[in-house]
């Protein structure tokens, strides 16, 4: 075998998950087994390893690519261990909510159970991210078996905390400002829950979307994916202005979800970012099961 190949183990005795897989490879980076610029082992070498047919290999290193692990999956060659890897997944820095989190949706969608809990401010990245595995379902290269999904956004009873006025007596544009961002809220939710159901007919896939309203408007975002990877924002306020409000220039304080800079924990990454996602997906199911209510979008 070419020396710069990882080492290649006894093949299990049973056959294991292209998530299975991805978990193992996973593993071997962050512990150092596989070092950065090293070239991995075969598809058909790993298909032996772990006792698996090719596309389930194909499936595991297209999730280790997703989240930035490996370069050179598609290529003729062996993928190789990203230059930028670090140990654990998650101790990558973070980046901004529209950038990073279509890759960790992607690797979610790798599953054959889908499982998504968002708690945000209108879902406007969620519904990007989302698409994006739409299209490949409806391209033929993604069928999961089931796709369950759960979102907590504000109630619209609610005073917002923002967007707001920088100066609500003068401005008289607060109502204006809640409207149009319930106006958003409800585009987008209508958008992924139309999106999403509809794969019920198209597809045969076994799908559920719910919506449950919050009290208070979040100070952050948060995603739980799978059930073990948590990614979380803070919503940072600063200083906007806005002029479609009768011609005249609105102050107000807002701010970007888009650009909120998501951290990541997950798999592989060590007891402390596990206690994370842990607490990250107590802490939503309390919100979910007490102090929420249903939520209509119209």
């Amino acid at each position: 075998m070419d020396p710069e190949h990882a080492s290649v183990r006894e093949p299990r005795a049973s056959r294991a998950s292209h998530r299975e897989i991805a978990d193992e490879l996973r593993s071997r980076i962050g512990s150092g087994a596989l070092r950065p610029g090293q070239r991995m082992p075969t598809q058909a070498e790993l298909a032996e390893e772990f006792g698996v047919e090719r596309g389930a290999v194909r499936q595991a290193l297209d999730i280790l690519h997703a989240e930035r692990l490996l370069t050179g999956v598609s290529k003729g060659s062996p993928a190789r261990v990203a230059e930028g890897a670090w140990p654990g997944w998650s101790a990558a820095p973070p980046q901004p909510t529209v950038v990073g989190l279509g890759p960790r949706v992607a690797a979610a969608f790798a599953a054959p159970q889908v499982r998504i809990d968002a708690l945000c401010l209108t879902s406007v990245s969620l519904t990007l991210a989302v698409g994006e595995q739409l299209r490949l379902i409806h391209a033929g290269e993604l069928k999961p078996a089931k796709i369950d999904v759960r979102v907590l956004l504000p109630s619209h009873r609610i005073e917002l905390a923002f967007p707001t006025p920088v100066d609500p007596v003068n401005a008289g544009d607060g109502g204006l400002l809640h409207e149009r961002w319930l106006a958003v809220r409800n585009a987008q939710g209508l958008v992924l829950r139309q999106n999403l159901l509809a794969l019920r007919t198209t597809h045969g896939i076994d799908v559920r979307l719910t919506f449950r309203a919050l009290p208070f408007t979040p100070p952050v975002k948060l995603y739980l994916l799978n059930e073990a990877e948590a990614l979380f924002a803070y919503y940072t306020l600063g200083r906007h202005e806005q002029r479609e409000f009768g011609g005249e220039p609105l102050q107000l304080y807002d701010a970007d979800g888009t650009r909120s800079m998501l951290f990541a924990f997950g798999p592989g990454a060590g007891s402390r970012d596990a206690a994370f996602v842990a607490e990250s997906r107590r802490w939503f199911d309390a919100l979910w099961e007490t102090i929420s209510s249903d939520l209509e979008l119209t």
